[in-house]
């Protein structure tokens, strides 16, 4: 897996508890919740969603390193042992 394919998913998982998103209108420098106007429970239900998705821990320790959409799919990258 490569940090376009994960992208791919973390967006997958997001229209999964948004579906109104626009995905193409995201920035990843900027903060995902905000962009998006995800709730708390929404926020949660993402991170669980790419738990299952990916089989990754997000420890509830790491959730406030995850702000914009870029910080996710740097996490995840690192997580899955992807990347330098």
């Amino acid at each position: 897996m490569n940090e376009s394919e994960i992208r791919a998913v973390v967006l997958a998982t997001l229209l999964s508890i948004a579906p109104e998103v626009e995905t193409d209108d995201l920035r990843g420098d900027r903060p995902l919740r905000s962009q998006v106007d995800l709730d708390s429970m929404d926020w949660l239900n993402f991170l669980l969603g790419l738990n299952k998705r990916l089989k990754v821990e997000i420890p509830e320790a790491d959730y406030a390193r995850l702000v914009t959409l870029d910080d996710v799919v740097a996490y995840l990258m690192k997580k899955l042992g992807i990347g330098p």
